[in-house]
């Protein structure tokens, strides 16, 4: 995702961004803990204004395609900021939200408003599941069978099953979360065969600082020829792309609520 426009602190001497650990030493922790608790970044006018900004782009992307923006899902990304930029997001007008620990996501959406809805995006333990499957509306993560079989489970027991997405490695990095490319197809047949019309589409993270047009293309292939119609691909950076290739659904942070500096705590 690309950055926000959340200013930037300067170091005096050198005019270069400094390090956390730099301004700590520069103003003092206690300072520095209040700067970041300040909520100019989730403020309802400041959010307003870049979402607003975002659906532009999205309205212009989805007209450029020959594709209606109304039938595509904004989903922000609310991971690591708090409850305050949740509900200055809710009182913008956003009802879809992406969280990527399953702990973090109960803690700030237990008792959402009626409507807003909240995805996992994030890869999910299987000892996760059962949570999961509890506050999750969408599971955007399915991408092994250990997993599916967690997910059957909880399922079975809460009696409810929300919607499943799989997510596909397109770029085959070890450190990501997806089912292999090759395997997709063999995948995708037998978690359709068990979980029916729940599951509904794919998902991809393509790998940073490559042109991701390849990837939503080659996503966008697989989910035509499954018979799949949602596809989750597309970031602050590089939605406009994904939307050109048929994304349904993006998943955009950055550009809505600004980066969010974490507290580093001093050292002696």
């Amino acid at each position: 995702m690309t950055s926000g426009n959340r200013g930037s602190v300067n170091s005096h001497a050198s005019g270069k961004q400094a390090p956390l650990a730099a301004l700590t030493r520069i103003i003092g922790l206690p300072i520095l803990r209040v700067m970041l608790s300040q909520p100019d970044t989730t403020s309802v006018a400041a959010l307003s204004s870049r979402l607003a900004t975002v659906r532009a782009r999205l309205s212009e992307a989805a007209i450029s395609a020959e594709r209606d923006p109304a039938l595509i899902t904004l989903v922000a990304v609310s991971k690591t900021h708090d409850r305050r930029a949740v509900d200055a997001a809710v009182a913008a007008g956003l009802l879809h939200f992406g969280e990527n620990r399953v702990q973090e996501a109960m803690d700030k959406f237990a008792d959402r408003p009626t409507g807003v809805r909240l995805h996992i995006i994030g890869r999910l333990q299987t000892n996760k599941a059962r949570d999961a499957v509890a506050a999750a509306d969408v599971i955007e993560v399915l991408d092994r069978p250990a997993l599916a079989d967690a997910i059957a489970s909880a399922a079975d027991r809460l009696g409810r099953c929300p919607r499943l997405l799989i997510q596909v490695n397109t770029g085959a990095e070890p450190q990501k979360g997806g089912v292999a490319l090759a395997g997709a197809p063999t995948f995708i047949t037998e978690m359709r065969r068990r979980f029916g019309d729940a599951l509904t589409g794919l998902m991809c993270i393509p790998p940073a600082g490559v042109d991701p047009v390849p990837h939503f293309q080659t996503l966008a292939d697989l989910a035509r020829r499954s018979g799949l119609e949602r596809l989750s691909m597309g970031m602050s950076g590089d939605f406009e792309a994904a939307i050109a290739f048929g994304a349904t659904s993006i998943r955009v942070g950055s550009a809505i609520f600004g980066t969010r500096l974490r507290e580093m705590q001093a050292t002696a």
